[in-house]
């Protein structure tokens, strides 16, 4: 299949590659949501936008699980709830990660989980299934689904939306909660909604770009 893209003059790429900037500088992760619906054709259109990642030999290793439902939402939160406290008060995460984190207010209370109107969970195909029986080995799985979950987040802060990635240590709950196979596994947890109206997220400064860019003599 022949490939051609749209030619963009230099100064309006420019131009594209600032605005695109301006807007994603005003995305932060948020722990604080309304409960404002949020209509099911905004989750299709941020996992299709993930679907477009590129993948190790475009095998595609991702699957993501949508639930709008209360109950299983809560279900969620009482398992990832249980497993933070491990390691919030029992004393699992290690002290240099808790220094880590410690700007960011965190806690094991993720009472968000109720209130949010989505939690979609990535989950990644170590293998995929095939008609015969076998399995075939996916490889770069990692880097596929991290790419898509990148795309994913950007998506819904087009149109307005706020999540968070969200990764209770351990998360084989969801894989029982969702009924996954045994050939995937949880990557990523995002709840998915718009901020609550009180909502507050830490004063937080990125990494500049002579830190984050070197060009290679």
């Amino acid at each position: 299949m022949r490939y051609s893209p749209e030619l963009v003059p230099e100064q309006e790429s420019l131009h594209r590659g600032q605005a695109f900037l301006n807007h994603m500088s005003l995305r932060r992760s948020v722990r604080d949501f309304s409960d404002r619906p949020v209509p099911r054709e905004a989750i299709e259109l941020a996992v299709a936008a993930a679907n477009t990642a590129p993948s190790g030999a475009h095998q595609q290793p991702w699957t993501f699980v949508a639930t709008g439902d209360p109950q299983v939402k809560h279900r969620i939160r009482m398992a990832a709830e249980e497993e933070e406290r491990e390691n919030y008060e029992g004393g699992r995460l290690p002290p240099a990660w808790r220094d880590a984190i410690a700007p960011l207010g965190t806690s094991s209370d993720k009472g968000f989980l109720d209130v949010v109107p989505w939690i979609v969970v990535a989950f990644a195909q170590k293998s995929t299934p095939l008609e015969d029986g076998s399995l075939r080995k996916n490889y770069y799985v990692n880097e596929s689904v991290g790419i898509a979950c990148g795309l994913f987040i950007t998506a819904l802060h087009t149109m307005g939306l706020a999540t968070l990635t969200h990764t209770p240590n351990p998360m084989g709950f969801l894989t029982e909660i969702f009924e996954r196979p045994a050939t995937e596994r949880p990557y990523i947890l995002f709840p998915v909604g718009y901020p609550a109206e009180t909502c507050e997220v830490p004063d937080l400064e990125r990494k500049p770009l002579d830190e984050a860019l070197h060009f290679a003599p």
